[in-house]
């Protein structure tokens, strides 16, 4: 009997601990059902998504297509079109995301900083003297700015400002940046329209500033603007339209020829597939250009994604850099003005 009674036991504390699980699954909250879907909307929703834990590797390239390859114009652009990426981290994501960055599309800025609280020579991460916390985030932008001005300033052309969870496609961010001279105050990224007149650039989708930006940010933003805010609070992306607006910093038209979009502030699932985003949902309010639904919602020279995992950067790594259908090829023209900025330059609107 003493037997029997510990077989209903044991069978009765694994039936309940499966059915935990399976109402765990079915009633878990918005975090815990982002995460199965890897498809994520917040920072908050990926905070504790991590890469992989074992190197994925070098995909190899001396394979037959890419000894085949023609990177002529690719490499042209690096050398005229200097980008300096700084991108926005904490010692918690050093390991988790940051790495992940510089394993993939990193690599292709020409220089990467990483923005921390902490020193971490590997990455390499700089300890800006900022506390950790959305709170902080203005603050941690405006002192990484100020950081690069001062070290970095006549060693890049544009300065790129991207998340730990941004994807950036850095030839065709240069591809877009390069009828513009560094000299013109502008800036670019995907455009908003509340709370600032010209509009202003979501932080997650990234921006970029041209040198004469950066200068009027740090030496009249930073000092005597008072269209700039001096607090720590505030949100870092309206912020920092507010105060290029205030410096007379025009905020760019960073669309292609045909009015398709090129950074974008969610994974390319969101923006290609009609319905994915509900028109309830505040992006189609804060827009400042018409966006479509599916495949012509994005330029074939996108730059940017947001909320992209560790995991999906690899993947995207090797969609975009790797994957080829045997047999089809496409020639580069040399860059024109026009076909770069989609003959949409020095447009504000």
């Amino acid at each position: 009997m003493q037997t029997v009674n510990k077989q209903f036991i044991l069978a009765l504390s694994v039936g309940l601990m499966a059915g935990f699980m399976v109402a765990y699954v079915l009633i878990t909250p918005e975090v815990t059902e982002a995460m199965r879907r890897m498809d994520f909307h917040t920072s908050q929703e990926m905070m504790h998504v991590a890469g992989p834990t074992i190197d994925p590797g070098d995909h190899g390239v001396d394979e037959e297509f890419h000894r085949l390859e023609d990177r002529d114009v690719a490499e042209s652009m690096y050398r005229k079109v200097r980008v300096l990426c700084w991108v926005m981290t904490g010692p918690d994501n050093h390991e988790k995301k940051a790495k992940h960055v510089k394993n993939t599309w990193g690599k292709r800025c020409n220089i990467i900083l990483f923005m921390s609280s902490k020193e971490d020579k590997n990455l390499p991460a700089v300890a800006l003297p900022v506390k950790e916390g959305r709170n902080n985030l203005w603050a941690k932008t405006k002192e990484a700015f100020r950081y690069v001005y001062n070290n970095y300033r006549d060693e890049a052309d544009w300065f790129l400002k991207a998340d730990d969870d941004t994807y950036v496609i850095l030839e065709n961010l240069r591809y877009m940046l390069q009828p513009y001279h560094p000299s013109e105050p502008i800036y670019f990224g995907c455009k908003f329209k509340p709370f600032v007149k010209q509009g202003y650039m979501s932080g997650g989708a990234g921006y970029v500033l041209s040198h004469e930006a950066l200068k009027r940010f740090v030496e009249v933003g930073l000092t005597n603007s008072t269209g700039c805010s001096k607090r720590n609070g505030g949100a870092e992306d309206v912020e920092m339209g507010k105060c290029m607006e205030a410096v007379n910093v025009v905020a760019g038209d960073s669309r292609d020829s045909m009015g398709r979009g090129r950074f974008f502030p969610f994974v390319p699932e969101h923006h290609l597939i009609p319905g994915h985003v509900s028109k309830d949902f505040w992006y189609w309010q804060y827009i400042y250009y018409e966006s479509k639904e599916g495949l012509n919602c994005c330029s074939d020279n996108a730059v940017s994604f947001h909320y992209v995992s560790p995991n999906q950067m690899y993947v995207l790594e090797y969609l975009i850099y790797h994957l080829r259908p045997y047999g089809v090829s496409f020639h580069v023209d040399t860059p024109t003005a026009e076909s770069a900025s989609g003959g949409h330059k020095n447009s504000t609107r």
